[in-house]
């Protein structure tokens, strides 16, 4: 056999992106963890809401969230421009579906912060018979005590809006069985391991490895 017969194949395999999705009551520490995903991980790009609730001190407009009119979320809800949507604690969230699509193409994961009203929006647009985009992982807090104790060392907001998030709370963790995966998060460090072993499981899966069939069809018909 000739040197330019024996030369390996270019292997043409490249990967489909995957929207990660995190999930939690506020202050179980979803926001953290996603920081750090995308830190570590260039293709993982966090998916930014936009939102109709008032900019936190903290926050800058486009890179935490878009602020945007009750009138502009209207306009872009009726003109089918959102991947999902939800109102939680009097305030609308939504993603727009097309920067999605896009990134999805490109081979890059999409990170979503978002609660489970909206996870279910995007199961049912990009989790179908003929593909399933989507992993979701919801993150619990060890305890309603710890959780509070969380949102008040935050320092953000006001006791009553706290006392609202808590009840809510109750509302969202009871929505735990819809999730692909669930995360303790009693050390911060430990749930972030899990989360990213997790994302790269799923980098894996078979239905997300374009290109593989090329392959498979070369070494079945190889005649050693």
């Amino acid at each position: 056999m000739s040197d330019q017969q024996a030369a390996p194949t270019r292997l043409n395999i490249r990967r489909r992106g995957l929207v990660l999705i995190l999930a939690s009551p506020s202050g179980a520490g979803k926001s953290t963890i996603s920081r750090q995903l995308v830190q570590e991980f260039p293709s993982v790009k966090l998916s930014v809401s936009v939102t109709t609730r008032q900019r936190r001190p903290s926050e800058i407009d486009g890179k935490h969230y878009h602020f945007i009119s009750k009138d502009r979320f209207t306009r872009l809800r009726d003109g089918g421009e959102l991947l999902e949507y939800a109102e939680v604690h009097g305030n609308n969230y939504a993603t727009p579906l097309e920067p999605v699509e896009a990134a999805l193409d490109r081979g890059d994961d999409m990170l979503f912060d978002i609660d489970w009203q909206g996870t279910m929006q995007v199961y049912e647009k990009l989790r179908t018979p003929e593909r399933n985009d989507v992993a979701s992982i919801f993150i619990l807090p060890p305890s309603m005590a710890e959780l509070r104790s969380r949102l008040e060392r935050r320092a953000e907001d006001k006791p009553e809006v706290i006392a609202r998030r808590l009840v809510n709370a109750r509302t969202e963790i009871a929505q735990w069985e819809k999730f692909d995966y669930v995360i303790v998060n009693d050390d911060l460090d430990g749930a972030y391991q899990e989360v990213r072993s997790i994302l790269l499981a799923e980098r894996l899966k078979r239905a997300r490895r374009v290109g593989l069939n090329p392959l498979v069809d070369d070494l079945l018909g190889t005649t050693l």
